[in-house]
């Protein structure tokens, strides 16, 4: 009784490991976008970019003066 137990467990993780991977695979193959696949929202090219570090906001000015 215990042999079956585990066969059938053993049957289920594999099936279910098998099925993760193949739905993995499937999502990633359907996520392609055009430009910049890989650069995690940076932006990249060879013309000079404007880097913005920071934008005057209300929050920000709350923040500096509390850190002060």
């Amino acid at each position: 009784m215990n042999t079956n137990r585990r066969s059938f467990i053993k049957k289920t993780l594999s099936a279910s490991a098998l099925m993760a991977v193949g739905g993995s695979t499937v999502s990633m193959a359907s996520t392609k976008s055009d430009k910049g696949a890989s650069s995690n929202g940076v932006v990249v090219g060879k013309s000079p970019k404007k880097e913005v570090l920071y934008k005057q906001t209300a929050e920000w000015e709350a923040f500096y003066k509390a850190s002060y």
